[in-house]
């Protein structure tokens, strides 16, 4: 058993860096109030090294304190990626060879949310961290609907352009915001498609927690610094992947 604890200043000391805002005015009373909750957090002792007003009614803190919590790395669960990174060529390739025509991705961003960037990084042929997005693949036709699309909208594009991939990135999270809008969409899916004709639905945004997609209804979440590469492979390995790959996932 391979326990460990955070670092801070030196080796096990276990000194964490902890930031939150209170709905309270800045004062001396405020940072009271933080290391008191920093307290009820299990950090003790807890220092105040940052704290500044946010407007009428609220500070943000940054406090610096010390915990007794141990981890195990052997019982952390994660979400490993199970299919091999592509490159474009390669990803073309399987394509052509198993599909015989171009792989249609629908994507865009649904309810309230107006921030393209996380969408755009993936599907924009700029694509994000040198790599190109799917617009640069020849054997992908991509259909960018951008943002604050409705389900129903992004239902009835996928259906009329037979999208056999459906990408949803999701930043806005007040409220659950994210999971709420990712479960409509699913569910919506799940209604209007046959269950063996229904297109690949995936989701990103950087407060998803990528073992959530059986609870989602969706076969694939992706995370903050998700790649078009790996999003690209993990289409490409589930559509026009090896056959027998695909039915041992299905039968699992």
């Amino acid at each position: 058993m391979n326990l460990i604890r955070p670092y801070g200043d030196t080796t096990g000391d276990g000194m964490v860096q902890l930031s939150f805002t209170l709905p309270i005015e800045h004062s001396k009373v405020a940072e009271g109030a933080a290391v008191q909750l920093a307290n009820k957090m299990g950090m003790d002792p807890a220092l105040v090294v940052h704290a500044k007003a946010m407007g009428d009614g609220f500070t943000f803190f940054v406090v610096y304190g010390r915990v007794n919590h141990l981890v195990d790395p052997s019982t952390v669960e994660v979400v490993e990626r199970d299919y091999p990174l592509l490159t474009p060529k390669e990803a073309n390739a399987a394509i052509k060879r198993s599909m015989r025509r171009r792989l249609v991705v629908v994507g865009g961003c649904i309810g309230t949310d107006a921030h393209t960037v996380g969408i755009d990084a993936i599907l924009n042929i700029k694509g994000f961290a040198g790599e190109k997005g799917l617009e640069y693949y020849r054997e992908l036709k991509v259909v960018n609907l951008g943002a604050q699309v409705s389900v129903p909208q992004l239902v009835e594009a996928a259906r009329a352009e037979k999208a056999d991939a459906v990408l949803v990135s999701q930043v806005v999270t007040q409220r659950d915001a994210h999971l709420l809008n990712t479960r409509e969409m699913s569910a919506a899916f799940r209604e209007a498609y046959p269950s063996d004709k229904r297109p690949l639905l995936v989701v990103g945004g950087p407060r998803f927690d990528e073992t959530m997609a059986d609870e989602l209804g969706v076969d694939r979440v992706f995370t903050r610094g998700t790649t078009p590469g790996e999003v690209a492979s993990f289409i490409v390995h589930r559509i026009a992947g090896p056959r027998p790959a695909r039915n041992q996932e299905k039968a699992s």
